[in-house]
């Protein structure tokens, strides 16, 4: 598979409301989807392949092996947290106001001070070679065309250095895994200040790969080329020496000191990700965390976790607004961002739907992902009554009958 950079102009900010790397948030909502519906009458191709975001799963799943596909979709042991991500949001219905007077709301918002015109990142999913010969590069190209941001992995198929070259504005924050030797931790921390990031966002509930049985089944193995873009072949440190724990669980898991003080190496702000309880929150924040992410990695750890949604709520209260909240797992929609955010979500980040976009279209696949659920998201919130999405909170819900 190649990227198809380029191809359609519907995506936030395009053409006619000027160019998307390094624009300024202040560019009117009215005018993007102006833009998304002009580029839509000129017949884009991207459009007509893709006009929701079912489609752009099928043809991913179409397109990948089956093994991939089983990889990408599947979660750990029974997958019963993977399907509570999902059943999670159908548990809260909106509350309307009508006759608002709004204009048409506005998608922007920020993040650890970064300005994004959709509340919207990309999550640090390795091995995105699978997926795309460019993987994060047009992830990253892709965001950068829609003004939002990525997460760009540590155990990814290109490093972060040439991902942050190929779209400066939008490869903003880089992935650490607690694991290794410190000082290789150490000197990953100075290739992230060194290659311009601005944030560092470290995975904590990944201590050791989950029991994923479709993979097992599947005999499924990972090329290691996919996961090498920051630990080459022949390089100054090898990838088994920092992944390896991942799957020979033969050291001890790090703790939350020992992480605030190889934290302080940097002057980065840095994002606890994957975080479930009150008691985690605290501890992270404790330990220097300015966000923290809720997640249960899309249900692919530890099965029989409750939904990260069903989380949400706890974290936010005990965050208590020292720290920013983050939200992923099961977000397949724009309906969902908006009913995260008004939990108290500050953003959300998606893993499967920018895989599948980056699978179904590369560059352009991923760029019509994020432009789906801008335009939905525009959609909602102007039935829901409200202007923009810095104005949401839980009164925008209600829990759903039994």
């Amino acid at each position: 598979m190649t990227t198809t950079a380029g191809v359609g102009q519907t995506e936030i900010g395009q053409t006619e409301i000027g160019q998307t790397e390094g624009a300024q948030v202040g560019q009117t909502e009215a005018g993007l989807v102006a833009a998304g519906l002009v580029a839509a009458e000129r017949g884009d191709p991207i459009a007509g392949r893709f006009p929701t975001l079912t489609e752009i799963r099928a043809a991913a799943q179409a397109v990948l092996p089956r093994d991939v596909w089983d990889f990408l979709a599947g979660g750990a042991g029974q997958e019963t947290t993977l399907r509570a991500n999902r059943d999670a949001f159908g548990g809260w219905q909106f509350r309307p106001r009508v006759m608002s007077g709004h204009p048409v709301p506005s998608t922007a918002t920020t993040v650890l001070g970064l300005p994004m015109r959709l509340p919207v990142l990309t999550a640090p999913f390795g091995t995105d070679g699978f997926f795309d010969t460019d993987g994060h590069l047009a992830v990253a190209r892709a965001n950068a065309r829609c003004g939002t941001l990525s997460i760009v992995p540590e155990a990814g198929t290109h490093s972060i250095e040439s991902v942050a070259q190929a779209a400066p504005a939008a490869a903003r924050v880089a992935q650490l895994h607690p694991m290794g030797t410190e000082g290789n931790f150490v000197r990953m921390l100075e290739r992230i200040e060194r290659a311009g990031y601005a944030a560092v966002c470290v995975t904590v509930d990944c201590p050791t790969a989950g029991w994923r049985e479709r993979n097992l089944r599947n005999r499924f193995t990972v090329d290691l080329r996919m996961i090498t873009g920051n630990y080459p072949p022949g390089g100054d440190v090898a990838a088994q020496d920092v992944f390896g724990q991942l799957f020979a669980r033969d050291e001890p898991v790090w703790t939350w000191d020992r992480l605030a003080g190889l934290m302080r190496h940097t002057d980065l702000p840095w994002i606890a990700k994957g975080i479930l309880t009150a008691q985690d929150t605290r501890a992270a924040i404790d330990a220097g965390a300015a966000a923290v992410l809720v997640s249960n990695h899309g249900g692919r750890q530890l099965d029989g976790t409750p939904a990260a949604l069903d989380q949400l709520p706890e974290v936010v209260a005990a965050a208590d607004g020292r720290a920013e909240v983050l939200l992923d797992s099961g977000v397949r929609c724009g309906t969902d961002v908006v009913k995260a955010l008004a939990l108290g979500a500050r953003a959300v980040v998606i893993g499967r739907l920018a895989a599948a976009g980056l699978a179904a279209g590369g560059e352009a696949g991923v760029a019509r992902v994020l432009t789906l659920l801008h335009e939905e998201m525009v959609t909602v919130l102007t039935l829901l009554g409200h202007g923009s999405v810095t104005e949401l909170t839980p009164a925008a819900l209600q829990r759903s009958r039994p």
